[in-house]
């Protein structure tokens, strides 16, 4: 699967780098000869475009090395790399053409031009919304960044050149210099798919979490395994595209064999690795069903806790005997919550103290 995945990315990229280049070589020709700067710099933008592909081929090469002594979760997340490099790409491009712009419409120099231009500028546009949709549409079937990326290159090279042949046409027609203007306009908007490339991309190196549903998916199955009694600390990491890892603690009925419960729990993390292509790691929680006064204990503590932080999930309760009693247990808070981590711990231990002579240890997670 992995090899089909990378050996459809790197033909796609061969496919744009190519035509990218024929694209080049047309615009610069006709630029060249006839004087038409407008011209001349989208070709100069087609070339640099062979290096996006480039980039995106490379990130392939490289995303498809299998995990090593010095990467031992793999090489996945180099397409977010090349991803970050097109998107800085995109933002030079778009720098380039405001300062040839501005130039423009400082001089109100009136470009002249012929038929054989449009005919090929019109070509142009044509290949460039093709380009858009073939990276677009393998973009979303082997889920890829880098093609992500230079789909939206090809996006904004064919509205560019779209804006080319407008000013041309109006600066033919009136005695109005249009081509600076729609040259800026066409600027702004490539600087802000730049951007959106650049962010997203670096969002995913830095750790962004998957989708929600997977998380969710993954907690109803695991749930759904006999003897679960609940599961918490459920965290979903993102190593690359389609390369996930994952961690839980599971709760069991603490008078269950040791060897049973491992029993139990391997078949958990084999099942969810089967299932959504994670590699899923279980701890797990025994918890003492028998222990009637620890249950009580946990009941009122929920019930004293209820509605003093949204989404507070309550886990990890445990009575500890002693010269004092303990309670011990763990609170999970959205990211979402305003409140300090140091606030809430002070809350819920005032809150278990008040049900009678207890030493409350609590910690604070976000979850």
């Amino acid at each position: 699967m992995e090899e089909s995945r990378s050996k459809r990315g790197k033909t796609v990229s061969i496919i744009g780098i190519v035509l990218n280049f024929l694209l080049a070589a047309l615009k610069i020709t006709f630029g060249a000869v006839f004087g038409l700067i407008s011209v001349l710099a989208d070709g100069v933008n087609n070339l640099s475009d062979c290096g996006s592909g480039a980039v995106s081929l490379i990130s392939f090469r490289i995303a498809e090395k299998p995990a090593d002594k010095e990467h031992p979760y793999g090489h996945s997340r180099a397409e977010y790399i090349a991803a970050m490099i097109i998107g800085c790409f995109v933002l030079m491009i778009a720098v380039e053409l405001m300062r040839e712009s501005i130039a423009k419409i400082i001089s109100g120099e009136l470009t002249e031009s012929f038929w054989g231009v449009y005919v090929a500028l019109g070509v142009s546009v044509a290949v460039k919304a093709g380009m858009f949709v073939l990276y677009r549409v393998y973009a979303r079937k082997i889920q890829s960044d880098a093609l992500k990326a230079v789909s939206l290159d090809s996006l904004c090279d064919c509205i560019a050149t779209l804006a080319v042949i407008v000013g041309l046409v109006i600066s033919g027609e009136t005695n109005f210099a249009a081509e600076g203007y729609a040259g800026a306009l066409v600027a702004l908007f490539i600087v802000w798919e730049g951007i959106q490339i650049v962010r997203d991309a670096s969002s995913k190196l830095l750790g962004q979490a998957p989708d929600s549903s997977l998380t969710e998916r993954i907690r109803e199955s695991v749930l759904s395994a006999e003897n679960v009694l609940g599961v918490h600390d459920l965290r979903v990491y993102s190593l690359g595209t389609n390369r996930y890892f994952a961690i839980a603690h599971i709760e069991m009925d603490a008078s269950l064999p040791a060897l049973r419960s491992h029993e139990i729990i391997d078949a958990i993390e084999r099942k969810v690795c089967s299932e959504f292509g994670v590699e899923f790691t279980a701890h797990l929680d025994p918890v003492d069903l028998s222990d009637a006064e620890a249950k009580e204990l946990e009941e009122r503590i929920r019930a004293a806790t209820e509605g003093m932080v949204e989404g507070l999930n309550l886990h990890d309760f445990r009575l500890v005997r002693g010269a004092k009693k303990k309670i011990v247990f763990e609170a999970g808070v959205p990211f979402s919550c305003p409140e300090k981590d140091a606030e809430i711990r002070n809350n819920l231990e005032r809150a278990a103290r008040l049900l009678g002579d207890y030493e409350p240890v609590v910690r604070v997670e976000r979850e």
